[in-house]
């Protein structure tokens, strides 16, 4: 289960969206998650799965690394679908002793799974197709007009890019952690999930001993070279929007265009 986990993990190859500009990632992938909320027909989900189609497959990212990473919400996925499945009043199809199934229910609970499955991919290609440092870089140009109130936008770009550059690292961590475990005897498989859960305990303090050390390091490697946050900082390589990202602006807008549509004619 947490090698499963791909967010925030980069996959290295050469894309046509590898190649945009990180801000046109960004606002895509912001489209994307509002249109998914906005969407309540069929039809709706359905230009939704065709822009996801299209999308994964120009990032060149293998489908199965990506539905790897949906393992790791399996449990969020259960939970929802179940509420929404037996919790929605509606016309009742048949119920088993105090629960009941709806056709609303099962209609709920249907776009309620897409929705979070498109999410966690939607998001997935965004960080799949992005550089840690690309994405410091595209937050930190979207969100510059909240400098003029004070607000410390490079600092919040380079946390939540260092976080999630954190990510897979963790991950990795954790992963050693439980096989040196294992070698000595550690039992992470049999057991109900109350029983899985306390078998995990053990790898908490190890995992947190290395997570502040490495953030320590860091620390110390940006005070070794007088790092002191954007202000007045060059970039080696200065974001431009190039004719790819207006065309993928303009594919965005059509896109948002037929879910609006979807919603308004249905």
């Amino acid at each position: 289960m947490i090698r499963d986990i791909t967010i925030g993990q980069y996959y290295p190859v050469d894309s046509v969206l590898h190649r945009l500009d990180p801000r046109t990632k960004l606002f895509g992938t912001m489209a994307f998650i509002v249109s998914l909320f906005l969407a309540d027909h069929i039809l709706s989900y359905v230009v939704a799965t065709v822009f996801l189609a299209v999308a994964i497959r120009m990032s060149r990212v293998p489908l199965s690394f990506m539905v790897r990473g949906l393992k790791a919400i399996v449990f969020l996925l259960l939970i929802s679908v179940s509420f929404n499945l037996f919790l929605t009043d509606g016309e009742e199809i048949f119920h088993i002793w105090i629960l009941r199934v709806t056709k609303e229910g099962v209609r709920m609970a249907g776009f309620m799974a897409v929705r979070l499955i498109y999410l966690v991919v939607g998001s997935s290609i965004m960080t799949l197709t992005t550089t840690p440092n690309q994405l410091t870089d595209g937050l930190e140009k979207s969100l510059g007009f909240l400098k003029k109130v004070k607000v410390p936008v490079h600092e919040i770009a380079m946390m939540m890019s260092i976080a999630l550059r954190f990510i897979p690292i963790l991950v990795e961590e954790t992963d050693k952690i439980m096989k040196a475990q294992m070698a000595r005897g550690a039992d992470f498989e049999s057991g109900g999930l109350i029983q899985k859960a306390k078998s995990m305990v053990p790898l908490l303090v190890p995992l947190f001993i290395s997570a502040f050390r490495r953030a320590t390091d860091l620390a110390m490697a940006m005070e070794a070279r007088c790092y002191h946050g954007g202000e007045g900082r060059t970039k080696m390589k200065p974001l431009r929007y190039a004719p790819r990202d207006r065309v993928a602006y303009a594919a965005f807008a059509v896109y948002l265009a037929a879910m609006v549509g979807t919603r308004v004619l249905v």
